[in-house]
């Protein structure tokens, strides 16, 4: 190659990279939507940071432990879903954040990480819950995270930080979103929020049901009010830690019992309604390389989606969209006898729970016993000395990103589970998107993150109201 042809061949990809972060394109990548306003409803589920090889570790332990299908696969299999990959890049990265993710669908425009549906000039777009309230619908969000998380404020709110946290939930308020259901109580409660609010009164003020265990929120479902539903300090706890912990099961709603509640409610409004499902903990499970957290969580998700397509298979009227934001740290199960794989079945607690109960003066015998009782797996005194030296900061290994106490017991459970990380960060994968009823038809093949906004727009028929 000539030195000129280098340059230029140099100059051609740096103007690629700049248009795929900039959120310009050459061309149309959707198809169109057949026929505009038939959906009625939109459910839209998002799995949190799941790279390809949790859906397919999911898939397996559902197999393999209860001789069932996913629902996602079970979609794919029946061919009962368009499917495609997804460009995710946010305005000023290949590898985007939540927040800059969710916008991207929320109100169709590619904006700057960190950012809520504001651009990287200072405009305000309007997200998609607002324009569904405008035309009439019904709204809700529902995570597994602290409500005023980046993926449900993507579809509801403008703030110029994903972590202005006071300002969404009151954004919330404006707005009138008639259900939210997820974590998050330290930003409404006047005592631990950065401003002294009493959040909660201000929700009261305006008509809101205010509930706070999974008793209340079932007592309330029949009630014709908007909702707040607030289940911990932060984020709901992790689906396999809930699943052993009677306390946490008898105090906070699942996430498919949320998605139920919610479907339950939204549904009066006869103009319909537009849903956000978030299963917030796959992403922050895939950060800590916690392989029992991720997948448990990957497995609630699917019983999230299993009761959105209850409601939405019975009916013509419902687009469902089942995505997630970007890939996280690239698990995959490699080569290894399958014994290996179904050690996860037996795990009770989550590598977090392990973390909780261990700190800079924890012995390698208390680190052994810890992991034995969250694992059964006995791991060796080498193992355990490992993870002692991350928690001191004194572990070292080539890659840097993978000497935090959270990476090496990751590596250390490989070691028995042969599952394995790239990384602890999120990853520029093509995603996976599917879609059901009224509108899919538009998502198929290779999209961009902002197409989704204009296929729910035209599939509900509510652009006027954008």
């Amino acid at each position: 190659m000539s030195q000129q042809s280098r340059r230029d061949f140099i100059k051609t990809g740096l103007l690629s990279t700049l248009f795929l972060g900039s959120g310009l394109t050459t061309k149309k990548v959707y198809h169109d939507v057949l026929e505009t306003g038939k959906a009625r409803n939109i459910i839209f589920m998002v799995s949190d940071g799941m790279s390809s090889g949790t859906l397919a570790m999911s898939d397996l332990m559902l197999r393999r432990r209860d001789g069932k299908r996913s629902n996602w696969l079970r979609l794919y299999e029946e061919g009962k879903v368009s499917r495609g990959l997804m460009d995710m890049a946010s305005a000023n990265g290949i590898i985007t954040d939540s927040s800059a993710a969710s916008s991207s669908w929320g109100c169709g425009h590619r904006v700057n990480n960190g950012a809520v549906n504001v651009g990287p000039d200072g405009k305000h777009h309007k997200p998609i819950l607002p324009v569904c309230r405008d035309a009439g619908k019904a709204t809700g969000l529902v995570t597994t995270a602290e409500i005023t998380h980046a993926t449900p404020a993507g579809f509801a709110v403008n703030v110029e930080s994903r972590n202005m946290a006071e300002k969404i939930a009151g954004q919330y308020l404006e707005r009138g979103i008639d259900l939210l259901l997820g974590g998050g109580n330290r930003y409404f409660d006047p005592a631990q929020n950065s401003q002294g609010l009493d959040i909660y009164e201000m929700y009261l003020n305006e008509g809101y049901d205010i509930v706070r265990d999974k008793t209340e929120l079932g007592r309330r479902v029949n009630s014709n009010a908007p909702l707040l539903g607030i289940f911990s300090e932060g984020h709901l706890p992790y689906s396999l830690d809930y699943q052993h912990t009677a306390e946490l099961r008898e105090n906070i709603p699942s996430l498919s019992e949320m998605t139920e509640i919610a479907l339950r409610k939204l549904s009066k409004n006869e103009d319909g309604f537009i849903l956000q499902v978030e299963g917030a903990r796959i992403d922050h499970a895939a950060h800590g390389n916690d392989a029992g957290g991720l997948i448990f969580d990957q497995i609630e998700f699917d019983n999230a989606l299993g009761v959105a397509l209850a409601y939405a298979e019975s009916r013509d009227d419902t687009l469902v969209i089942i995505a997630t934001d970007h890939g996280n740290a690239n698990p995959g199960f490699n080569s290894a006898p399958d014994e290996h794989f179904d050690k996860i079945a037996e795990f009770t607690y989550t590598n977090d729970w392990i973390h909780s109960g261990l700190n800079g003066q924890s012995s390698v015998s208390q680190i052994r016993e810890r992991v034995e009782a969250a694992t059964r797996i006995g791991i060796s005194i080498k193992e355990a000395e490992a993870y002692q030296q991350a928690v001191k900061g004194t572990y070292s290994t080539i890659y840097n990103k993978m000497t935090s106490p959270q990476a090496v017991l990751g590596q250390v459970i490989a070691n028995h589970t042969d599952i394995n990380w790239t990384s602890t960060s999120h990853t520029a994968d093509y995603v996976e998107v599917a879609s059901f009823g009224p509108g899919s038809e538009a998502i198929d093949g290779f999209v961009r993150n902002t197409d989704l906004f204009t296929v729910m727009v035209e599939a509900a028929g509510v652009r006027d109201y954008v």
